[in-house]
């Protein structure tokens, strides 16, 4: 792995406007699943079409039911060595900006500024009725009994700030495409690049490095592929750049 994170590192040295994009890879060493992997994945365990917004409308109470093991799970988290190693590359100047599919926070709480979150935040909720905001973890003990958390003016139901299937993205979508027509690199870390439109963007970068436990649709166009956990490689690639 030594000749790889040495290419990747050379790369990064060299980039004026370098990306990251990340997927559920990268928090896996949190504790958190990601949703395709044999025998952990949340896919394994759950019905995607639960996970849809008429499925929310339809029964608040229900889909509640379903996410609060994940929704507990995220607010136990801590970053880890791959979030942490990203937040330095950003403060260092060498990395501009994280876009990531993931829904946890962990970005933020490792150090990273300027994160664009194109599915969501599982940390935030909206009343749909006033439109209130929420903080989901001071709605914790009603998830616990098993109720669906009500805004505390009106009594509406409060809808996580993430994307469900059969919604359209966050203006975060927007604003990381712009970051990505403008890089001249993007470091993709535990994306598996199968979700559309994210999964597109990094058709975008003429320099594409890739850490990801599997296989993509980029590695025959990338210029580093590392099939290996994000934490053990991005911890060797800052070491690498004297970080």
């Amino acid at each position: 792995m030594d000749e790889p994170v040495k290419k990747a590192a050379r790369i990064l040295r060299e980039a004026k406007y370098a990306i990251a994009l990340t997927g559920a890879g990268i928090s896996t060493e949190s504790g958190i699943p990601d949703f395709r992997s044999p025998g952990t994945g949340l896919w394994e365990k759950e019905d995607p079409a639960g996970f849809t917004i008429d499925s929310f409308y339809h029964n608040p109470r229900a889909f509640y039911r379903r996410i609060l093991p994940l929704l507990q799970l995220i607010e136990k988290a801590q970053p880890n060595h791959g979030h942490k190693a990203l937040a330095l590359l950003e403060g260092s100047g060498m990395l501009r900006a994280v876009i990531t599919q993931n829904i946890d926070g962990l970005h933020q709480v490792a150090g990273s500024a300027r994160v664009f979150e194109v599915h969501g935040s599982f940390k935030k909720g909206t009343c749909l009725s006033c439109h209130k905001k929420h903080n989901l973890a001071l709605l914790a003990t009603a998830l616990e009994r098993g109720e669906a958390p009500a805004c505390s003016d009106c009594g509406g139901a409060v809808k996580p700030a993430v994307t469900l299937f059969g919604e359209e993205l966050p203006p975060a979508f927007q604003l990381a495409e712009r970051e990505a027509l403008k890089c001249d690199c993007m470091l993709v870390v535990g994306s598996s690049l199968q979700v559309a439109p994210v999964g597109y963007l990094p058709r975008y970068s003429k320099n594409l490095l890739i850490i990801n436990r599997g296989n993509t649709p980029y590695d025959d166009l990338a210029r580093v592929v590392i099939c290996q956990p994000a934490g053990e490689v991005l911890s060797l690639l800052v070491k690498e750049l004297g970080l």
